[in-house]
């Protein structure tokens, strides 16, 4: 059961400070919780208790505020506890009354905290977040407003930018090769057939463990592994994991039912020996829907062809960013997908959002395609970007406007990098699909969370040209005289 909390949106004058403790009222997470609507996102969350018994939840502003916390430091579950136990601004945060030495709650509550906020609850906040900071930001603005850009507004009503583009958020796992999935299924195997016969009081069938062990270690030990080499090591694995799901399915044709836990590890087993037979009859070494984690079968690799890794293994996504430097996710899969098919979703949300189409959208080559480029014409969208084909010969090219999209684009690189090395999404360690799109969509909130207290959202792109003016003069140098890259 759920009940709200009459501390949900303390106020710092409200927090009960011991004596001798005085605490900074300017302190970022002081600051961080004014700018969001704890109130208003606990009225939300409270419609998903529908059952007036058991034990009472934690607060939204407990939950959300304590996974907030682990994903600004990279804390695991039991740091986190603690640090908040022993930091008054943090216990502020959560919407604790007043300090205390006890913990609010433990550990092995994040859990459930992250499989109750789950990636479509946490994109609704995220919204409310971003609605509240622009409505608050608009009252405490001064009346000056400076940051007028011809390049967001034209004739035909559509104002504003929308930057689109795709990224991976690698998982925190071993590094799949053939050799390891297979000792896995088999390890796996063995033991689901020893638990079958511990049940049943049957006796152990042969399985050759050591000899299997012994073949598996000369692979791994081995520095330089030849073709030719390996292929006769890999037969002999396939054999040992094949001999074992016959036991297995020998079991369950005379009776013998597996539980919940067991079926699906079965079921990666068989699905892991299938690709690799596969794999090893054609000489090749793709398939589909190819498994690289025995306990996070769901993931795939995504070839993103950068200098650093060519290869990732986890959720690919869609980051769009609004003229506000607000974040939101357009789209998120563990199967790899044609980023061009986001755009029309994201201009339509633009649309749902503001009212009105985006003047301009900034993206890369791969959504600049015919259909695309035809939805954006017939809206009046200026999609950044050469034509395709060959240039005409009398075609000119503005390079002015070509240099500030440029310039701009480079926000959602800008977000990708703090996402990764801020906010938790280079390394994501949750073993659950559900909770892996949790923590994704909680450092998006977080880096929105964090550029709202540092930018006060106003303007970024008036802020932005703002910038570049200063700086072009500055240098007196002409605006094609300087890349992107240095600018």
């Amino acid at each position: 059961m759920y009940k709200s909390q009459p501390y949900s949106q303390i106020a710092f004058e409200d927090f009960n400070q011991p004596m001798g403790l005085k605490m900074n009222p300017k302190n970022r997470w002081i600051e961080k919780a004014e700018w969001i609507p704890w109130a208003e996102l606990e009225k939300g969350y409270a419609k998903n208790f529908r059952n007036q018994k058991g034990n009472v939840a934690k607060p939204l502003r407990m939950a959300l505020g304590a996974l907030l916390i682990q994903i600004e430091y990279g804390y695991s579950d039991e740091e986190t506890v603690l640090q908040i136990q022993e930091n008054p601004y943090l216990q502020f945060f959560i919407g604790l009354p007043g300090y205390q030495e006890e913990k609010p709650f433990d550990s092995s509550t994040m859990v459930y905290f992250r499989k109750r906020l789950d990636a479509v609850t946490l994109t609704e906040i995220n919204e409310k977040i971003t609605d509240y900071a622009l409505a608050k930001d608009k009252e405490n603005q001064d009346n000056d407003n400076d940051t007028d850009d011809d390049t967001d507004s034209n004739d035909s009503g559509n104002a504003g930018t929308l930057i689109l583009d795709a990224t991976c958020a690698p998982q925190k796992i071993k590094y799949p090769t053939d050799t390891e999935l297979l000792n896995e299924a088999r390890t796996h195997a063995e033991k689901m057939v020893d638990d079958i016969c511990e049940t049943n009081g049957f006796s152990k069938p042969r399985m050759y463990r050591k000899k299997a062990r012994k073949d598996y270690l000369s692979i791994v030990r081995r520095k330089r592994k030849s073709a030719k080499w390996l292929r006769p090591k890999i037969r002999k694995l396939l054999g040992y994991v094949r001999r074992d799901i016959d036991y297995i399915k020998g079991y369950l044709e005379h009776g013998i039912k597996l539980n919940e836990k067991q079926q699906k590890i079965f079921e990666v087993i068989c699905r892991i020996y299938d690709q690799q037979k596969e794999m090893f009859d054609k000489k090749t070494h793709s398939v589909k829907d190819r498994i690289v984690s025995f306990s996070q079968p769901w993931l795939r690799p995504i070839v993103r062809g950068k200098a650093k890794a060519k290869v990732e293994f986890g959720a690919k996504l869609d980051l769009s960013i609004d003229s506000n430097g607000m974040a939101r996710i357009e789209k998120t899969s563990f199967d790899a997908y044609n980023e061009a098919s986001v755009l029309v979703q994201a201009v339509r949300r633009f649309y749902d959002r503001n009212g009105r189409y985006p003047e301009r959208v900034l993206a890369d080559k791969i959504y600049r395609n015919r259909e695309n480029r035809s939805y954006c014409k017939i809206r009046g969208i200026r999609l950044a970007g050469p034509s395709l084909g060959r240039p005409k010969k009398d075609q000119t090219r503005d390079k002015e406007i070509e240099y500030r999209d440029n310039a701009d684009r480079v926000e959602v690189e800008r977000g990708f990098s703090l996402l990764k090395r801020c906010f938790g999404m280079e390394n994501i360690r949750t073993k659950l699909r559900e909770t892996t799109l949790t923590t994704i969509a909680l450092s998006v909130i977080a880096m929105n969370v964090d550029n709202i207290n540092r930018n006060r959202l106003r303007s970024f792109f008036g802020q932005l040209k703002n910038r570049k003016k200063s700086c072009l003069v500055l240098l007196n140098f002409s605006p094609f005289q300087i890349s992107p890259i240095v600018q």
